[in-house]
């Protein structure tokens, strides 16, 4: 079967029977038309690049637990998915100025995010150094696989498809890893307690 030649609905088939090369051709075949939607609606490309991550994402973890329903429509059910995040998007940009307002952390408090900010106000430029050295050290204690996705992705600032190629894996597996990751970090924050201010 070649998998190029494959429509949609087999692609997602066989990716689901553990065929991943099959849903790397579905990213390449729908890449460019999801990131311009997202990127319609954001008018922000590093930003509208981090959601179509994120959008695949959510695509995996769907498609792994079943929640894909076939209706011959992938595409469309991928937009639905990248357009409820980013409306989550703009839902935590205003938690993000309103907690910033009565100057408290909530419990969507996003690390990577203040981490990215582009215009640091004078507190964040302060505790800058601090929180990556924290953070430098929280690394230490992920598996190696997923601490060098962390600093290739958030210190390096490379893309999951140029990551994905030097390492020699997926872009499913270069996702994974950094999901997990995440969740791993986010897990050691809290046991951590860590409180700089923003």
């Amino acid at each position: 079967m070649v998998l190029s030649q494959c429509s949609d609905s087999q692609l997602v088939k066989s990716y689901i029977s553990g065929n991943e090369t099959a849903f790397e051709v579905l990213l390449n075949r729908h890449q460019e038309a999801i990131f311009k939607f997202i990127f319609h609606k954001l008018k922000d490309s590093e930003l509208a690049n981090d959601v179509f991550q994120e959008t695949f994402i959510k695509v995996i973890q769907k498609l792994k637990v079943g929640a894909y329903q076939e209706e011959g429509k992938f595409l469309p059910w991928v937009l639905r998915i990248a357009h409820n995040l980013v409306i989550d998007h703009f839902r935590k940009q205003r938690k993000h100025r309103l907690i910033s307002e009565r100057h408290s952390i909530s419990e969507d408090y996003n690390i990577f995010h203040r981490i990215a900010s582009e215009e640091p106000n004078f507190v964040q430029q302060a505790s800058f150094e601090e929180l990556k050295a924290q953070l430098h050290e929280m690394l230490q204690h992920l598996p190696d696989a997923q601490k060098e996705m962390i600093y290739m992705r958030l210190f390096q600032d490379r893309a999951f498809k140029e990551i994905a190629e030097s390492e020699g894996i997926s872009i499913n597996t270069a996702l994974g890893r950094m999901r997990y990751a995440v969740l791993n970090l986010r897990k050691l924050i809290e046991s951590k307690e860590l409180t700089i201010a923003f």
